[in-house]
């Protein structure tokens, strides 16, 4: 049933000093749509790809307001993401409440990956299977986090996660130096360009599959999504419409490359975004 004895507690290292179930829900993050993150020194853009899990049902919501200076993408079973988003929340009104300030994104991110790492070492729970880029703005500045199952939240320029992923932080590697001192309309196009890129060669980026989020100097997080996100991804349209021929080669490789796991059920089932 199991691949072998170490795969079905998460209290047990294997000889390699692995800990399988924590590489499961890593693996649950990468069957997610992508999320993909980046800032300048004044803003941060993140950008979901929705998907519907049906013909006729409704497109799935990839970005989720945490406070008026911060927000989160989500890769990952849309349930643990839930929990995660209400603890942060939590999290957030404490701060006003007792201190009447906003919580530091580095102090929400510090209790987040806390409480997420109490999930890999006592018997009976299991880790998050859900992998979140978080955006914030504070008085030391803009921030975006990456945050995974196993607790590790590290600082990022720009960062993709979740399916064909790999293409967007190809595209980051190639212009992220320009990233610091870009215009807020200049941030977005190359958000855009990235997600657009791990969209897979039959579709497109359209109103309805794509949301936009935006924080930063004198301006509170905010969801762009439908109607409103036209004006944006008309920007792009001078682009070339499909994915390179590089980006293209790059997700069939990471559509062909074999998971290490033996995660049960299929994308559908785990109800992953």
């Amino acid at each position: 049933m199991f691949r072998n004895q170490y795969d079905s507690d998460i209290t047990i290292w294997s000889p390699q000093g692995r800990i399988h179930q924590i590489e499961y829900a890593m693996e649950a993050v990468k069957q997610g749509s992508a999320a993909v993150g980046l800032r300048s020194n004044d803003y941060v853009v993140i950008l979901g790809l929705k998907r519907s899990s049906d013909e006729l049902a409704a497109y799935q919501k990839k970005l989720i307001r945490i406070d008026d200076h911060m927000g989160i993408a989500i890769a990952g079973l849309t349930s643990d993401a839930r929990v995660l988003s209400n603890f942060m929340r939590n999290e957030c009104m404490k701060s006003k409440f007792n201190f009447n300030r906003p919580l530091p994104v580095e102090d929400v991110v510090t209790s987040l990956s806390e409480k997420s790492q109490v999930n890999t070492q006592q018997y009976g729970k299991r880790p998050y299977g859900v992998g979140l880029l978080i955006a914030g703005y504070d008085k030391t500045g803009p921030h975006l986090y990456e945050y995974s199952p196993s607790g590790n939240c590290y600082d990022y320029i720009a960062m993709s996660i979740g399916s064909r992923s790999q293409s967007a932080r190809t595209y980051f590697e190639k212009f992220y130096k320009t990233f610091a001192e870009a215009s807020l309309d200049d941030l977005i196009k190359h958000g855009l360009r990235a997600l657009r890129d791990t969209v897979q060669q039959d579709k497109e980026l359209t109103i309805h599959n794509c949301s936009l989020g935006i924080v930063g100097k004198d301006k509170k997080f905010v969801i762009i999504e439908e109607e409103d996100l036209k004006p944006y991804l008309e920007m792009i349209e001078e682009d070339a419409p499909a994915a390179t021929t590089e980006a293209a080669t790059e997700n069939a490789a990471d559509e062909a490359q074999p998971m290490d796991t033996d995660t049960p059920g299929n994308g559908n089932a785990m109800d992953t975004e």
